[in-house]
């Protein structure tokens, strides 16, 4: 099994930005789709964005289509996740997640989580 750890969360005002690692270990990052999925107080945990093995082919949802990138680094083991134009609505606590293949936006499918990051953002 793979083993995630998300960095990179804190406290920005609206319209700020930040980016999200997702650090692997244990075994190589390349073997997995990897998925970003968010979680406000009281909501479920949803889908954010994901990228293919190579990187060369990414999902985002449509609330944050064109402010968020989500990208990889294999030969560092990492995936990233950018955010611009932070807003109120995209406080949550974000987590990283692994898969084989299959229909990145269910959460069912992903064989492994990190333990995630708080993102908050003031308005």
């Amino acid at each position: 099994q793979v083993q995630l750890v998300e960095s990179g969360g804190g406290l920005v005002q609206t319209g700020n930005s930040l980016r999200l690692s997702c650090a692997a270990s244990g075994r190589t990052l390349s073997s997995y789709v990897m998925g970003w999925f968010r979680q406000a107080p009281g909501k479920e945990r949803v889908f954010v964005a994901a990228i293919n093995w190579s990187g060369g082919m990414t999902n985002y949802a449509d609330s944050v289509k064109g402010r968020f990138t989500i990208t990889r680094d294999n030969a560092k083991n990492t995936v990233y996740l950018q955010m611009n134009s932070l807003k109120s609505e995209d406080t949550a606590v974000y987590y990283c997640a692994a898969r084989y293949g299959g229909n990145v936006y269910l959460a069912g499918g992903y064989v492994n989580w990190g333990q995630g990051t708080q993102v908050t953002v003031s308005s």
